[in-house]
C-alpha cells in the first residue's frame, strides 16, 4: 500500500511538473510573443528547448530547500500526497483565470498546509508538534551566505519581483544612457565589463575535483561544472548588453530594434534556463521528501532494485561532517522533460496578461525584462532559494515600465497580480489542510 502511494506521489509530482510548465510558459515567452519576434508556437518551441537544457546547468539546491520544507521524519506519505494534490487544483484554477500566480509558491504552501494540519494531530513529539513540524528558518551553514527554510520563500515574494525590478530599472538606465552620442558612456561601459571581469575570475572554480569532472579535458570541465555554468551564463547576458551599449549610438532606430529583437531570442533563451532550473528543482525535491518518508518507515527497503531506480539520499550532517545528497538521473531528466513538454503546451491566457496588460512592450522592455529576471533566477538559483518565476518577471516588466514613466505600468493590474501572490501560499496551505483531513481517514 505505501510503496502504491509513493508511486502515486511520483505520478502527480510530475503531473504538476507539466502543469507548471503550461501554467508558467507565459513568464519566458510573454515578451517576446508581444514584441512578434516569434510567433507563440515558435516561443514555445524555444523556450521549452531551454528548460531542458537546464538540466546539465544547474545543481539540486533548490531541490533540497524544498525537500526541507517539512520535517521528514514527522510527516508521513499522505501529508505529501495532499499537498501536492492542492497544489494541482490551485494552479488550474489560477491557470484558468488567467492569473500568473507562483506554481513554486502553491507548492510550498500545500506542502508546508499539510504537513501542520498533521503535527496538529497527529504529532505527539513536542519538537515537531503543530507549526514546529515545518522547518521555518535554518541558520546558514558554512559555506552559505543566507538561512533557509520557508520564511526565506515568503521573504523573497517581495524580494524577487523587487530584485527583478531594481536590475531591470538600472539595465534601462544604462541602455538609454548609451544610446547618447557621448564617450562618457562607452567610458562607463568598459569599466562595468571590466569590473564584470574581475568578479568573474573571482567566483568561477577553475580547480575541479576528478569525481566532478564531466571531461577528461581540464578547460572543458572548468566551463561544465554547474557553478561555472551560472556565473558564466551571467557574463553572457551581460556581456551581450555591454557590446550593444557600446554601439547603441551609432544605430539607426531601426538598426537598433533589429538587433534588439535577435537580443531578445538571447534574453528568453536565459530566463528560459532559469525557469527550467528553478521550477524542475522543487518537484524533484518533493520525490526526494517522499523518498525520504517511505525509507523512513521501510528503513531496509532496497530502492534500486527492479525498474525503478529510487535510491535518493538526502544531503545531511552528522557529527559536523556534510554528508553529500545522491538522486538517481532519470528523476531529474524526467522533471526536466515533463516541464519542457508542459511548455510546448502553452498557457496563452496569462500570455496576454504578462505580455500586454502590465505595460505595453517593446523589443527594448523586452530585452531588459528578460535579462533582469534571468540574472535574478540564476543569483537565487545559487542560494538555493525558490522563488516564482511569475513574481521574478512581473518585477523587470514593472521596472523597465517605470523607466518611461511611473504611469506607463497598469498599476490595477499589478495591484491583482499581488494580490494573488499574497494569497497564494495561505490559501494553498488551507486547502492542503482540508485535503489532508480527508485522506488521513481514507489511506
Amino acid at each position: 500500500m505505501e510503496f502504491n502511494l509513493l508511486i502515486l506521489i511520483i505520478v502527480l509530482a510530475l503531473l504538476f511538473d507539466y502543469i507548471n510548465g503550461f501554467h508558467d510558459a507565459a513568464n519566458s515567452i510573454a515578451t517576446i510573443v508581444a514584441t512578434k519576434v516569434l510567433t507563440p508556437f515558435q516561443a514555445v518551441v524555444w523556450a521549452a528547448f531551454f528548460n531542458f537544457l537546464a538540466y546539465w546547468v544547474f545543481g539540486f539546491g533548490v531541490a533540497d530547500t524544498v525537500a526541507k520544507t517539512a520535517n521528514t521524519s514527522s510527516i508521513n506519505l499522505t501529508v505529501i500526497l495532499s499537498g501536492l494534490i492542492a497544489a494541482i487544483i490551485w494552479n488550474l484554477i489560477t491557470w484558468w483565470k488567467g492569473i500568473p500566480s507562483s506554481s513554486s509558491h502553491t507548492l510550498i504552501g500545500g506542502f508546508a498546509g499539510a504537513a501542520i494540519a498533521h503535527g496538529f494531530r497527529d504529532v505527539t513529539d513536542p519538537e515537531h508538534a503543530g507549526f514546529k513540524i515545518v522547518n521555518w528558518l535554518k541558520a546558514a551553514k558554512e559555506g552559505e551566505l543566507l538561512p533557509s527554510g520557508v520564511m526565506m520563500v515568503i521573504i523573497f515574494i517581495i524580494f524577487a519581483p523587487l530584485i527583478g525590478m531594481i536590475i531591470s530599472y538600472f539595465i534601462s538606465l544604462w541602455m538609454i544612457y548609451s544610446s547618447k552620442k557621448k564617450v562618457l558612456p562607452k567610458v562607463v561601459t568598459v569599466f562595468l565589463m571590466i569590473l564584470v571581469i574581475w568578479f568573474l575570475n573571482s567566483v568561477l572554480k577553475f580547480e575541479i575535483d576528478t569525481k566532478d569532472a564531466r571531461f577528461q579535458s581540464k578547460f572543458l570541465s572548468i566551463i561544465a561544472f554547474p557553478a561555472n555554468i551560472k556565473w558564466l551564463l551571467v557574463g553572457f547576458v551581460f556581456f551581450s548588453l555591454a557590446i550593444f551599449n557600446l554601439f547603441f549610438s551609432s544605430f539607426s532606430t531601426a538598426k537598433a530594434e533589429a538587433v534588439l529583437k535577435k537580443m531578445q531570442l538571447l534574453s528568453s533563451a536565459a530566463f528560459s534556463l532559469g525557469h527550467g532550473g528553478n521550477d524542475s528543482q522543487k518537484v524533484m525535491g518533493i520525490i526526494a521528501a517522499a523518498v525520504a518518508v517511505y525509507i523512513k518507515t521501510n528503513p531496509h527497503v532496497n530502492m534500486s532494485t527492479g525498474w525503478l531506480d529510487l535510491n535518493v539520499i538526502l544531503p545531511s550532517e552528522k557529527d559536523g561532517i556534510k554528508i553529500d545528497g545522491s538522486i538517481p538521473a532519470w528523476i531529474p531528466l524526467t522533471c526536466y522533460t515533463v516541464i519542457a513538454l508542459g511548455t510546448l503546451s502553452g498557457g496563452w491566457k496569462i500570455v496576454k496578461t504578462m505580455g500586454s496588460k502590465i505595460t505595453k512592450v517593446t523589443a527594448f522592455e523586452g530585452v531588459v525584462a528578460e535579462s533582469a529576471g534571468a540574472l535574478t533566477l540564476f543569483m537565487t538559483e545559487h542560494f538555493k532559494i525558490p522563488v516564482s518565476t511569475t513574481h521574478t518577471i512581473t518585477g523587470s516588466i514593472i521596472g523597465v515600465g517605470i523607466t518611461k514613466r511611473v504611469s506607463a505600468v497598469r498599476w490595477g493590474v499589478t495591484v491583482n497580480l499581488i494580490w494573488a501572490w499574497v494569497l497564494t501560499i495561505p490559501i494553498s496551505g488551507i486547502l492542503a489542510a482540508l485535503i489532508y483531513s480527508i485522506l488521513r481517514f481514507i489511506i
